[in-house]
């Protein structure tokens, strides 16, 4: 008999959260993490003396309010704040944009009095999308595959597409355009001035190795804006503690329920007997067997390096053998014996401008050019830096007077030597100069994270922290592999719940959540 109903391998954000819902259920869970520490890359760390930090991933937006409420995690000490302001772009000629309720329009104008009107429908139409959007984070894809088994699947499909239909056609329009064009083409036929489409454009390029210009980019700028905060669509914030607080609430929800999680217990293999997953073996050689698996690594190196090889599907295999991933992400944490002043905004107590997320990346032209420099060099010689200070809104992060920053660095190829992680790391550091001088001598102290060491730390295949490309092959009902989109992998009893599933990346939790819901379904009937 097996020992447990289910295993997870991995107490990610997306683990746990598909953990909560399954000890919810009245099944017995055990969660498996490779590191001393919960909550995978959203974790909270000391990384210098008396500075904490968001250490991996940094905001927060995404997650999912119904996962909110129904792990009841504001009971479990999460509290989320908005930033004071959206975004801070300090512009090389000494002039700024600065983004967020009540100014966003009145900034734009002084770049260009049209784009200002344009924003409120620009907006609009966004919002519209993005709420198609929502309404399918939470619910596992049509599941097509090319078999008459899939005709039930291929019914739901035809559901979505009249709900598609019912939409009024400027907005079937603009999610559509969304879907095949580029973020720079779709920017470009909205406004005219650089800041305010660098400002938009960036979402386009988060964690993703590819220009505001390439296609694809137009559906990333879209996953980045249906998120919200405290009941407010569309901004970001901060959780008070960090994005370590998301997970640490997670995993006391979980255990609230009886699941056991177990740190610094990396799996070696996914054991797989008469073509069913059946447990898994320690790198200890311990063996725990269950009814389930859950995955909540990349599918790549699920099926590369945790299930035997012989026991992989052919059509997986292959699958596997061409998933695209890999991302420009270096990222960094500073430790600050003061807040930047910079040039376009001069001045150093804490300001809303320093509460933002800070973009220095002029326009869509430099960010392309970046991503360029990157494919020609190995990474950007002028490359994106945005900068956020959380401290300025939680003061448990650093001492007295002093600061912590993220700096969240685009584009760096995921191969980058690590001999020459402290070059690339000091020219961070010089572009943040140049907008803001004396910066570099108010660093105390950094943790410096390539797309190496974000592997090595948090299992991220070649840095992707979105456990793969979000291209239109690779999302929705081809995440991770058509005819397996809805979370129960090509072999029986193994399931995937992390962002290599549906909707993707980022600190959503929907992956856990749905997959939780397949997981249930099938074991309570059995």
């Amino acid at each position: 008999m097996p020992d447990l109903d289910v295993i997870i391998i991995g107490a990610g954000h997306n683990g746990l959260t598909c953990a909560a819902y399954l000890g919810m259920a009245g099944l017995s869970v055990r969660v498996l993490e490779r590191r001393n520490v919960v909550g995978g890359a959203a974790v909270t760390e000391e990384f210098h003396p008396g500075f904490r930090n968001s250490v991996a991933a940094y905001t927060v937006s995404l997650l999912q309010p119904k996962i909110i409420r129904d792990l009841d995690l504001s009971r479990h000490g999460l509290r989320i704040v908005e930033r004071r302001a959206q975004n801070f772009l300090p512009l090389p000629d000494g002039r700024h944009l600065l983004t967020g309720e009540g100014r966003t329009e009145r900034e734009i104008a002084k770049f260009s009095e049209q784009d200002a009107r344009r924003y409120g429908d620009y907006v609009a139409e966004i919002e519209r999308v993005s709420d198609v959007i929502r309404g399918l984070v939470l619910k596992a894809p049509p599941n097509l595959s090319f078999s008459f088994r899939a005709l039930p699947e291929l019914f739901k499909s035809a559901a979505f597409g009249l709900e598609l239909l019912r939409l009024d056609a400027k907005t079937r329009r603009a999610a559509f355009n969304l879907m095949r064009k580029s973020a720079g083409d779709f920017l470009d036929g909205w406004f005219e001035s650089d800041p305010i489409k660098a400002v938009l454009g960036f979402d386009a390029i988060v964690g993703n190795l590819a220009s505001p210009y390439s296609p694809g980019s137009g559906y990333v700028l879209l996953h980045h804006t249906f998120g919200e905060v405290n009941g407010k669509k569309g901004v970001w914030g901060h959780a008070i503690g960090g994005m370590g607080a998301i997970t640490q609430a997670m995993a006391k929800a979980a255990g609230e329920h009886g699941v056991r999680i177990d740190t610094g217990s990396p799996v070696r293999e996914v054991i797989v007997e008469r073509d069913r997953a059946t447990g898994v073996v320690l790198d200890d050689g311990s063996v725990i067997k269950a009814r389930a698996v859950i995955s909540n690594v990349d599918p790549k190196y699920l099926f590369e390096g945790l299930v035997p090889r012989e026991a992989v599907p052919r059509r997986t295999a292959a699958r596997m053998a061409k998933w695209k991933g890999g991302s420009g992400t270096f990222r960094m944490n500073v430790a600050l014996s003061k807040l930047p002043n910079f040039s376009a905004l001069p001045g150093d107590a804490v300001a809303d401008h320093h509460a933002s997320g800070i973009i220095m990346a002029p326009s869509l032209a430099y960010m392309d050019r970046a991503y360029r420099d990157c494919v020609a060099h190995g990474w950007s010689r002028a490359p994106i830096v945005e900068m956020l200070i959380p401290s300025t809104i939680d003061d448990s992060l650093a001492p007295q007077g002093a600061h912590v920053a993220s700096l969240f660095c685009q584009h760096v190829a995921p191969s980058l030597p690590d001999a020459q992680r402290d070059q690339v790391a000091d020219l961070m550091i010089d572009t943040v100069e140049q907008y803001a001088p004396g910066f570099r001598a108010s660093v105390l102290g950094r943790q410096v994270l390539s797309p190496r060491d974000l592997e090595r730390t948090f299992g991220l295949t070649n840095g992707d922290i979105f456990h793969g490309a979000m291209t239109h092959d690779q999302l929705f009902s081809a995440r991770p592999m058509w005819g397996h989109a809805d979370y129960r992998m090509p072999i029986a009893g193994l399931y995937l719940c992390g962002a290599g599933a549906h909707p993707g990346g980022g600190v959503t939790g929907a992956p856990g959540h749905n997959a939780a819901q397949a997981v249930i379904a099938d074991l309570v009937k059995m």
